[in-house]
């Protein structure tokens, strides 16, 4: 599917990690081969604007069928994090520098495949003093130029290493949804995410809030890493004391023998129950199925979270 392939050294920590078994996926998990022309065409336009995807970086499973509709996540910032997650495919190194005319390839992407809504993430970018705030905000004013009846979602890193005013220049450029993942639950994140903080992303995702009341914030973790529910159900009240509008969960799928081993595979009905509690909870939009991820049918989703709040504010 790459037309470039990474060299083995910019992943020097998984070098280091201990194979883990890879056990076989259940008969609910299903993805649709990267063969429709669709696909192919999405394929093409990635390509020619010389743009990443995380979607093939991090070997997304439902990569053929969003791309079939012209849905690509679309990665800036370069292909190199760095951090060493370790449920993470995404090469870890030191990274290049920031590409200017990124912002404008991203737009012309946006409008070639006539998109309504487009996801934009990026890799974790400690190198930089602002951690990439200015880039993020540069990329949604080129697509709101491009194409300004585009709803925007990013998908941020977490800004551990820079003052928490960097959101503000992430906010006035007024994203339509500012979504950061917490991964999974705090107990895990020593040897899930250690170069992250729980409690860090929490209140990011807080002062988004703090700082546009009217910004919906989104954010996701992975089961079968080793959590049990009641740390599920924390992390949901965590997340609803946050005031986060969008809740995802998603099953965990162990990307090679060098990463964190799959614990478990949720039974389909554990997350129905999760996604029962949780609207319980009172979050606006819930997406809780073995495949769900980020950006696994954000527009149609989007769409629902501002009917939801409409009708929460009695509008509609």
């Amino acid at each position: 599917m790459r037309d470039l392939k990474i060299p083995q050294q910019r992943h020097p920590e998984k070098a280091h990690r201990p194979d883990n078994a890879q056990p076989k996926k259940p008969s609910w998990i299903r993805v649709k081969a990267p063969v429709s022309d669709g696909y192919k065409e999405t394929h093409k336009i990635m390509r020619e604007n010389k743009l990443v995807t995380v979607c093939e970086e991090a070997g997304c499973p439902n990569a053929g069928e969003c791309w079939s509709q012209g849905h690509a996540t679309m990665m800036i910032m370069g292909d190199i994090c760095t951090r060493g997650c370790t449920f993470c495919n995404i090469a870890t190194g030191k990274p290049d520098s920031l590409d200017v005319f990124e912002p404008g390839r991203v737009a012309d992407a946006v409008q070639k495949l006539g998109l309504n809504h487009v996801v934009i993430t990026s890799v974790d970018r400690d190198d930089l003093k602002d951690g990439g705030a200015e880039h993020f905000a540069q990329t949604i004013r080129a697509v709101r130029h491009r194409s300004p009846g585009t709803t925007i979602e990013i998908l941020t890193p977490d800004f551990l290493k820079c003052d928490m005013s960097v959101l503000e220049t992430i906010v006035e450029a007024r994203p339509d949804v500012f979504n950061h993942n917490l991964e999974t639950v705090p107990g895990l994140y020593p040897e899930v995410r250690p170069g992250a903080r729980y409690f860090h992303s929490l209140r990011l995702l807080q002062r988004v809030k703090e700082l546009d009341p009217t910004m919906f914030t989104k954010s996701g973790i992975m089961v079968g890493l080793g959590e049990d529910k009641q740390g599920v159900h924390q992390v949901m009240d965590d997340m609803r004391a946050a005031d986060i509008d969008f809740l995802t969960i998603g099953q965990y799928l162990q990307p090679t023998p060098k990463h964190h081993a799959v614990d478990r595979f949720v039974h389909p009905d554990e997350f129905k129950a999760y996604e029962k509690a949780a609207y319980g909870k009172g979050f606006l939009m819930v997406s809780a199925t073995p495949l769900t991820r980020s950006s696994y049918h954000a527009g149609d989703d989007f769409a629902q979270l501002r009917q939801a709040r409409m009708e929460k504010l009695g509008q509609a």
